[in-house]
Order: structure tokens, then sequence, then C-alpha cells
């Protein structure tokens, strides 16, 4: 058999202003092989097929000739229809950024037709920050295209929602049986859309292989449903299914029934099990030689573990390709008019990874043993910025989103570093832990390179609770980093938990009065707060009695399994609480509600906050000075200096940077020294093998007089200026 043709696929629905990368990822490497592969975005694809004109006549028609009782929004959306029809076109074009001169009319009420989520828009406004024309029209457009997603999925779509889709029908998937079931019965519209894409698509490249990424619960039905129309419209085609829910969930498949749809499923990353499988296809390797791949042998779910080869290096996996994904095609949706949240669902990133898996992983309620977890390997950097550069040709865009379990410090240096020295600008965020390494000067380095927000998680705002799940990081740390980002002007995310083994409501409230002053200053810009669940693969789910709890179930079924009912005796959070932590999160984020009491969040009484108004201005200023060790380099992110004689006995040293010239006056021996250390430092002077200036080379170098140590010279006014404007110790 000559070498198979692949097509890579993603269902409905990950994002709509992005694409998710695994297919880019995957893509890449195997076009890297020699094979050829295509990719396709069935989810966007399926979405503009609704939202145009005629797939909203077509909708409208069959919700109309339907012979129920619609209630009373939907009936007032019906009337709408006209408007909608009339408007469709203008609006999905204006949120691709065709027609950006619409802005000022969307902007206007009354303009578009506005149903329910414009009456129930409550969303706390920043009353110091009104949004632009272009904004306020992005967000109208989308409570616009939220309403239309409203009708069809109460009406003729329930699997629809702008984010998801079938989700409800995976709130329990220990059985595949529900699942078979749905997908016997008749595609909906949104089903049939979904097909008419896909039979493009298999036109276009008539594969072998096709491979299906289901990243998130709500993804498994739509692929499902594309698998059982490849079978149907290319019975040659072999079909494979792998992603992060399958990797979480689907680790223990023993029900045969899922494989009357899929011929593979695949675990973990994807590389080698796909080139084991292709290899397989072409009759070049045995089934027993497959690589983390279940299949069915003898009608009995079997797993193929047998091939000797190592998985791929992050040095070795390629450079992901848009190729197939036209960036053109996808809606810049907001939500939010909060600058960290809009990240998510605005505009196009290029997705890389600095390190597979998580260099600390101990964190008790994390899947730690897992491969996405695990195993831990770092992309060289000078191959990360060789993929950068060759993504900015391929889609011209220049911002990147780092997408890792937890990006290493030390690396991001090392990537910031060489993103200065080369000259390239690029605008980039990415997910972090909140380490203590990320001093302020390392703070001010990766903005200098570009980064503009970092998210990570807090998890729970209690010392005792953090140490308890091995997360390595205090709130007082969490504090001085998250200051350290503010200062340099990053953006910060926090992801929280409440609910945790063994968590009282005391606790709860306690960390939420920690997250208000954190909001109140400026060091978190957003959050999310979730409630706790452990999970089949992690240290409380593999050993529940450890953490204090009792799993309840569910009981395995042969197909899914991850998300774990428990009961916790000595915890004390009722599920009423999520209801007042998010309300509270929602309006810190827009600026408003920071100085109410937070009892102000709940219909229920609760304690009084036990944490003094002043914790954070007191964990900010315990912080000790940055330690001037020896083994910091010195960097500069400023100018060229520029040294002027002033008299026999004085020297001034302009220190330029991108927004002002600094001047520092100093005796001529110590402003020789300082510029040329300022020279030595800046990084698109330094030579291939150069080091930065080590602090210990620094003092030996030095040439005070007298008492005139390097010590007593870091307590000038010249030496903090320097240091002030752009000399950085990292």
């Amino acid at each position: 058999m000559a070498s198979p043709r692949v097509l890579l696929l993603i269902p409905p629905l990950t994002q709509l202003n992005t694409p998710y990368p695994s297919t880019a990822y995957l893509t890449g490497f195997l076009r890297s092989r020699g094979y050829e592969a295509a990719q396709a975005d069935l989810g966007i694809e399926m979405v503009l097929r609704i939202f145009c004109r005629s797939g909203l006549e077509r909708a409208f028609a069959a919700i109309k000739t339907d012979s129920q009782t619609w209630p009373g929004e939907v009936q007032q959306l019906l009337a709408l229809e006209t408007a909608y029809l009339d408007t469709i076109d203008p609006v999905i074009a204006f949120l691709q950024g065709q027609d950006e001169r619409l802005a000022q009319h969307l902007a206007r009420p009354g303009m578009l037709p506005e149903g329910p989520r414009f009456s129930s828009e409550s969303r706390p406004q920043n009353p110091g920050a009104r949004p632009s024309p272009a904004d306020l029209a992005r967000h109208r457009a989308t409570l616009y295209l939220e309403d239309l997603t409203d009708l069809l999925h109460h009406t003729i779509a329930p699997s629809l929602s702008l984010n998801r889709y079938a989700e409800s029908l995976l709130q329990s998937t220990a059985s595949f049986g529900p699942i078979d079931e749905a997908l016997q019965a008749p595609p909906d519209l949104t089903a049939e859309l979904l097909i008419d894409c896909l039979r493009e698509q298999l036109d276009r490249i008539d594969p072998d292989l096709v491979c299906l990424t289901v990243p998130f619960p709500g993804n498994l039905i739509g692929a499902l449903r594309l698998a059982q129309a490849v079978k149907r419209l290319r019975p040659h085609a072999r079909i494979a299914m792998g992603g992060g829910y399958v990797n979480t969930e689907l680790r223990r498949i023993r029900d045969p029934r899922i494989f009357a749809y899929v011929d593979f499923v695949t675990l973990d990353d994807g590389e080698r099990p796909l080139l084991c499988l292709l290899e397989y296809l072409a009759g070049h390797r045995p089934a027993e030689r497959l690589r983390r791949t279940f299949m069915l042998g003898d009608g009995q779910v079997v797993f193929r573990d047998g091939s000797s080869e190592p998985d791929f290096s992050m040095d070795e996996i390629g450079t992901p390709t848009y190729q197939g994904l036209p960036l053109s095609r996808y809606l810049s949706i907001v939500d939010s008019f909060n600058p960290m949240h809009r990240l998510w669902s605005e505009g196009h990133w290029n997705k890389l990874t600095v390190a597979h898996g998580c260099y600390w992983k101990q964190c008790t309620f994390c899947d730690v043993g897992l491969d996405y977890i695990g195993r831990y390997d770092q992309a060289p950097t000078a191959r990360l910025v060789e993929r950068i550069e060759s993504l900015i040709e391929e889609t011209g865009q220049r911002g990147f989103h780092f997408v890792d379990e937890a990006a290493p410090p030390a690396a991001l240096k090392s990537l910031a570093l060489t993103l200065l020295e080369r000259g390239l600008t690029i605008s980039w965020w990415g997910n972090i832990r909140f380490e203590e390494a990320f001093t302020p000067d390392l703070a001010r380095l990766l903005a200098a390179s570009g980064c503009i927000a970092l998210t990570a998680g807090l998890e729970a705002a209690s010392d005792r609770l953090l140490e308890q799940m091995k997360k390595g990081i205090t709130v007082d740390q969490t504090a001085r980093v998250a200051a350290a980002f503010r200062d340099a002007g990053i953006l910060v995310h926090a992801y929280l938990m409440y609910g945790c083994p063994g968590e009282t409501l005391q606790e709860a409230v306690d960390s939420l009065e920690r997250v208000r002053q954190l909001f109140r200053q400026g060091l978190l810009q957003s959050a999310f707060w979730h409630r706790f669940t452990a999970t089949a693969h992690s240290p409380i789910g593999l050993a529940p009695a450890a953490a204090g709890i009792r799993i309840l179930g569910p009981k395995f079924e042969g197909f899914a399994e991850n998300d774990l009912r428990h009961h916790d005796p000595t915890g004390a959070c009722p599920a009423w609480l999520g209801d007042g932590l998010r309300a509270a999160v929602m309006n810190y984020m827009e600026q408003a509600g920071l100085t109410l009491p937070i009892a102000r969040w709940f219909d229920r009484r609760i304690p009084v906050p036990r944490v003094p108004r002043n914790w954070l201005h007191r964990a900010l200023t315990a912080a000790s000075p940055l330690e001037e060790r020896a083994e910091r380099r010195c960097v500069w992110l400023g100018a060229a200096p520029i040294l002027e004689q002033q008299s026999q006995s004085r020297s001034r040293l302009i220190l330029p940077t991108r927004s002002e010239d600094c001047c520092v006056s100093l005796p001529p021996e110590e402003a020789e020294w300082l510029a040329g250390l300022v020279q030595e430092a800046t990084p698109k002077r330094k030579q291939a093998g150069q080091e930065y200036p080590r602090l210990s080379e620094l003092r030996s170098r030095f040439p005070g007089r007298g008492r005139r140590t390097f010590a007593r010279f870091c307590e000038t006014e010249g030496w903090k200026e320097a240091r002030r404007v752009g000399l950085i110790l990292v």
C-alpha cells in the first residue's frame, strides 16, 4: 500500500476565535515525516453554515413547521425573523474582521434585534472605562449570536452551544449506552450541516485514515457523528480518535460498542501512536507493535502497546501548521470587557509549547501520573524560536499562546533573552506556577520580550490547604509574584477551587477576602472559581482515604472514568457557596464591588472573614529586597548609553530607554565602568557564545576608590536609577 493519506478533524465545538492546536501540531509533525496530511476545523465550518442567511432561513422554517407551542422567549425571537435574516451576514463579516466600518453602526442600540440576552445582560461595568465603539459592537454582536444559539438550542438543535456540543449527554458517561442511543436518533439541523462540511473534506482529500481529536467532553458526540458519517460515505477509510478527553477519561475502555464508530482509540501524545498506525495500515508493522492503542480483536477490546520506539522529544515534533485552517474564517467575540478574559475569546493566537508536562508534578488534585503531566521535556530555546519565526511567516500573526501545563521560569528566561537578542517582536501569554523564581526583574524581562499576560493556579488562598495539596507555594508568595507581574505591566489570571478535602466554610470565606484584596490592588485582573472534584487518576482519586474522603461513584461500566463523586466528613463547603464566589469574582473582574463586605455576594449567612484588612500590604512589605547574589546576570533593556565629560571629577551617563532618557552623574571611572557594563549586558550586542556579565565579575572589576566599594555603589542614586530604568538582574 502507498503512504496513507491522513485527514485530521476538529469536531464541534472548541473555540470560535482560533483553531484548537492539536491538529496543527500533528499535521506539522506528519508532514515533517513525509506523510500527506490535511486538516479541517468542522466546528467553525458548521457554525458558519448555521449563522448565515440561508442557514437561518432553514432554521426558522423548521421551527415554524414544528407543531409545538413555544414559550414566550422563543416567540419573541421568531417575531424578529426578518431582522435576523437581514443582519446575520454583516454581523458575521464584522466578527471575522472583514468590515470594521460597521462598528459605529452595530454599537448603537436598535440596530441589531435584541432578544433575552440583551435584557438580562447585567454584567458589572468598570465605572472608569468606557468601551470603544468597536468593543461595544463586538459585545452586542456576541449577545446577538447567543440569542440565536439559545433559540436553536431550545427548539430544533438541542446539541448546540457556542463553545460546547451535546455536553449534557456527557454528564455521566460511565456507560456508552446513552451515547450510542443518541447517535442512533435522526440528525438534527446542526448534525446535518456538520455532515455537509465533512462531505466536502472527504471529496477533497479521499483519506485512508481520518483522525478525530476530542479535547473536551463536549466534542465527543460531534466526533462520533463524524465517524458515523465517514463509515457511511467512505467505508474504506479507517478512523482513529484521541485527544485530552480520551487521554483522561477513556483509559480503561472495555465496551466494544464504540468500535462500531471508530477503529482505533489512542492515548497520550499522538505522534508515536499515529506513526505506528500509519505503518500498520501500510502493512509495515503488526498490530501487536502499535503504541498505546485500543482496537477490537475477536470482538473484544484489546490494548496494543508493543512498540519499542521512544516517544518523540520536544526537539523532534516539528513545527505546527495552520494550513487548512483559514484564520479569516474565525469569529472574534467579546463576552466580557475584562482585558485578561478577552484573551480566550478574541483574535487568533499561534499555539506553541515551551515544555511538555509539568516540572513540579506533585499536586494531589492533578493527574500527575499521566503522560501529559508526568513526562517532562523542555523544548530547546533555539528550536522554539525557529517555530515562532516559521509561524509568523505562515500566518502573518505575531501573537503566541504557550499552552504549557506550567512553563518553567528558566525556560521563559532563556526564551525572553533570545527574542531580545534576535530583535524578534511578538506578543505572548501562557500558564505558569506562582514560583518565587518569578522575581520582579524576571517579570520585567518577560514583559520586555512581549509577555502581556500569565495564568496560574492559586487553587485555594489558604496556606493550610496549599500545603495539604502539595502545591509548593504560599499565599503571601503568590501575592509577591503577582505584584512583580503587575509592576511589569503583565496581566494575571488565577484558577481557584472551593470544596477542597477538609476545607471549612471559614477557610473558603477567608480565601475570598484574600482574593478581594488581590483584585483591589490590581494584582489579579481575572479569576475563575470552580468546585473541587476528585479525579480517577490523581493522587486523591487513587488514595482517597489519605485525603480524608470516601469515593461514592460512579461505578465504572466499561466506558469513561474520570470525575468521581465523594463524601468529605470533615469538609463544610456547601454547593451554594459557589454562586457567591463566582458572583464576587465576576464583579471584581470589572472593578466593581471591591470595597463591599464579602457577605454581600451570598444569600445565606457566612462567617466574618478572619483575614486582616491589611493582609496584602503586610505580605508585600514583608518581602525582602532582591538579594543581589553573585550568580545573577545583568541584562540591559534599554538602548546604547551616551557618555559625556562634565568636568575632571564628574561624567554624565545618559541611559536611553524607549520611554525616557535617564541621566546619572558619576566619577569618570565609575561612569565609564557602568557604560561598559550596560553595553556588555545589551541583548542585541551579545555575541555568539558570550555570556551576560555576572555580579561577581562586576565586584571584581568595579573601579571604586577608597571606601567606595561595589556594595556602597549599589546604594547610590546612580545605580538605583540604572536599575529602575532597565538594568535587571536575572
